[in-house]
């Protein structure tokens, strides 16, 4: 056998080595979810910007109070992303005690969240806002109100009991810190939304 052939299969790859740019299965699942929620949600908000720019008399009806509402709820938004990145760096260091408490924290803030979110829905009900009418005018307004806020108040709701399912595992050493990482993507994802529905949903809608 040449040593030119020898040379050539030291440098041929093993049957069970990694390509070296292969991204783990788990993480592509993740970004293919979030790819497909992002352009679920892009489908919304560019039929609400239509349906909104169309009718001339736009309902405009919150007011300080929900203004105030929706703050807090970015606050705490922002805070649980903040606090799951803090949970994904105890994991990485091997502080599964700290993890896992830093997990908790986000999935309660989730929850604060998610009760703030019904609260705003409540309250828009009691003013009867539905689905297919409202108070102030034209229809569409409850029906987009109800679907963009919905996609956040869905993925929240859902995010939060995972969260906890997941910590618990995590703590019982069925998950690991890459585990964690890849919640971490969806909860900041979530959270990105988020303040894309303020602007457009509230902001914009402020009683003059």
């Amino acid at each position: 056998m040449s040593e030119a052939h020898l040379t050539m299969g030291a440098h041929t790859p093993g049957p069970m080595e990694a390509p070296p740019f292969a991204v783990p299965s788990k993480k592509l699942a993740m970004w293919l979810f979030i790819m497909s929620d992002v352009m679920t949600f892009a489908a919304c908000i560019a039929a609400y910007a239509f349906v909104r720019n169309a009718t001339p008399d736009w309902p405009r009806p919150f007011h300080g109070g929900t203004i105030t509402n929706v703050a807090i709820m970015t606050v705490v938004m922002l805070t649980s992303g903040l606090t799951m990145l803090f949970a994904v760096k105890a994991s990485r260091a091997a502080d599964k005690a700290g993890a896992f408490r830093w997990m908790i924290i986000t999935a309660l803030a989730g929850a604060i969240f998610t009760l703030l979110h019904i609260r705003d829905w409540m309250g828009m009900i009691s003013q009867g806002a539905g689905i297919s009418q409202n108070p102030w005018g034209p229809p569409a307004f409850g029906a987009s109100f109800y679907s963009i806020t919905g996609f956040s108040l869905l993925h929240m709701g859902v995010g939060t009991i995972a969260l906890f399912v997941v910590a618990i595992r995590y703590k019982g050493g069925r998950y690991n810190a890459d585990d964690i990482e890849l919640f971490s993507l969806f909860w900041q994802f979530v959270g990105l939304v988020w303040l894309f529905i303020v602007p457009a949903v509230y902001l914009m809608n402020v009683a003059p």
